[in-house]
C-alpha cells in the first residue's frame, strides 16, 4: 500500500508560496526543510504542502485544485476577505454572478475555490475539504486502489474518495480531462511506500513507469490520465 505524504507545488518563489500556504491554512511555515519550503499541518491525510523551483511558466488550468469549506455564510465572507489579504485575487473561469462558491488563484496563479457553506461532501471536515481534480473514471478507481481510500461518489463519470475513517479530505476526479490541459503538471501528489513492491504494483493497477527505470529512493509514474506522481521507496 502507499500513504499520501505530500502535494508538491512547482513556483517561481517557493518559500513566497510556502508561507502563503501556510498562513492561508493556519499550517506552519518551514524554510528549505530538505531542500524545499513547506507548509504543514492539519490532521487529516495531507499534512505537508511542499513547494520547488519552477521549470517554466504555468500556461493553463491546474489538474488539480483545493477546494476550502466553510461553516457559514459570514465564515466563507471572511475567509475570502482573510486570503485576498494575503494576496490571493479574485478569478474568472466562468462561474458567473450567481455562483455560491468563490473562485481565487493564489499569488502565481494557482486556482482555488472557497466553497459555499453546506456543501455535502466536504462540511464536516476543517477548511482543506477537497482535491479536486479533472480525471476520468479509471483515473478515480486507480487511486482508490493505490492508496485504500473507498470510492464514496461513483456516477457516470466522476468519481471521488476518501478516506477509509470517512473523515478528512476527499480527492475528486470531475471527468474525463480537458485535452488543451496537457502541460507538465506544476502541482504532482508524492507518496510512500509502505510495503516491498510497491512500484510493481502501482505499475499492475494501471501506473506507468516515466523515469529510466534504474531504482533509486524515487520512482516517477503516470496515473492513467498521464498525471505524474512520485513515490519514495525505502
Amino acid at each position: 500500500m502507499a500513504r499520501l505524504r505530500s502535494l508538491v507545488f512547482e513556483a517561481a518563489d517557493p518559500a513566497g508560496l510556502a508561507r502563503f500556504w501556510a498562513d492561508a491554512l493556519e499550517w506552519s511555515f518551514l524554510e528549505h526543510e530538505g531542500g524545499r519550503s513547506v507548509a504543514a499541518g492539519g490532521d487529516g491525510e495531507l499534512r505537508r504542502l511542499e513547494f520547488v523551483g519552477s521549470s517554466g511558466a504555468k500556461t493553463s488550468a491546474n489538474w488539480t485544485h483545493f477546494d476550502l469549506a466553510t461553516r457559514s455564510l459570514e465564515h466563507q465572507q471572511a475567509t475570502v476577505a482573510r486570503l485576498v489579504g494575503l494576496g490571493a485575487r479574485h478569478l474568472d473561469i466562468g462561474q458567473g454572478p450567481d455562483a455560491a462558491h468563490v473562485v481565487l488563484a493564489d499569488p502565481e496563479d494557482n486556482e482555488f475555490c472557497v466553497l459555499e457553506p453546506g456543501n455535502r461532501f466536504v462540511d464536516d471536515g476543517g477548511l482543506l475539504g477537497s482535491l479536486s481534480s479533472d480525471g476520468s473514471r479509471a483515473a478515480g478507481v486507480f487511486w482508490s486502489e493505490v492508496l485504500g481510500w473507498p470510492l464514496v461518489w461513483d456516477q457516470d463519470d466522476e468519481t471521488a474518495i476518501r478516506p477509509a475513517s470517512g473523515t478528512g479530505l476527499f480527492i475528486t476526479f470531475g471527468g474525463t480531462p480537458d485535452p488543451s490541459r496537457r502541460e507538465s503538471n506544476r502541482l504532482v501528489l508524492e507518496l510512500v511506500a509502505t510495503a516491498d513492491g510497491e512500484v510493481d504494483r502501482l505499475v499492475a493497477l494501471g501506473a506507468t513507469r516515466i523515469d529510466d527505470g534504474q531504482g533509486g529512493d524515487v520512482v516517477h509514474l503516470s496515473d492513467p490520465d498521464g498525471n505524474a506522481f512520485r513515490i519514495l521507496v525505502e
